[in-house]
């Protein structure tokens, strides 16, 4: 390793980072990195970060911001939602169907209003923000849009076509 010293925010947020790696071992081949900073003298982070932001151009270039921006938006909730279907915590559930139900509107729009992204600048990281602040347990932006933005607006339509199915008309036979 080099003899210059890391200023003590960058040596945290590298503990940080390795306590991260040593708690999903497997997903972040911790073992194998700990046998390369061995090695090399060099920070299992370092090699982590660079794999990191490989395997990211590599996806970007597979398909832009639209692949990186559709993962995200997509994997961890998913796997929260297989969690919380064998969960018995009743806020998990809700959780997760608001989140998939603002999904759903948000890619609705997206598709019908989709030419108007082209004229946002930044539009995929700003997507990628406003989804992990949706999900994000801390924020749980998601019951927030559901209630103060699709519920007022859909709930009546939603009220009038369940009340008029389960309403039987006049002209049904006798």
């Amino acid at each position: 390793m080099s003899s210059m010293t890391l200023p003590p925010q960058v040596i945290s947020a590298i503990e940080k980072v390795d306590a991260i790696m040593a708690k999903y071992p497997t997903v972040t081949q911790y073992e194998k990195l700990k046998d390369l900073e061995k090695q090399t003298g060099y920070s299992k982070v370092y090699f982590f970060a660079l794999a990191c932001a490989i395997i990211s151009a590599v996806l970007y270039m597979l398909g832009g911001g639209k692949l990186i921006t559709d993962l995200v938006t997509f994997i961890y909730p998913a796997y929260m939602s297989f969690k919380a279907i064998d969960s018995s915590n009743a806020a998990d559930h809700t959780q997760w169907l608001t989140y998939w139900v603002v999904y759903s509107f948000f890619s609705i729009t997206e598709s019908v209003a989709g030419f108007l992204t082209e004229f946002i600048p930044f539009y995929f990281v700003l997507k990628i923000g406003f989804f992990v602040w949706l999900y994000h347990p801390k924020f749980m932006g998601a019951g927030l849009v559901y209630t103060q933005g699709i519920k007022p607006f859909v709930m009546p339509h939603l009220n009038a076509l369940t009340k008029s199915v389960s309403t039987p008309s006049s002209t049904t036979a006798k």
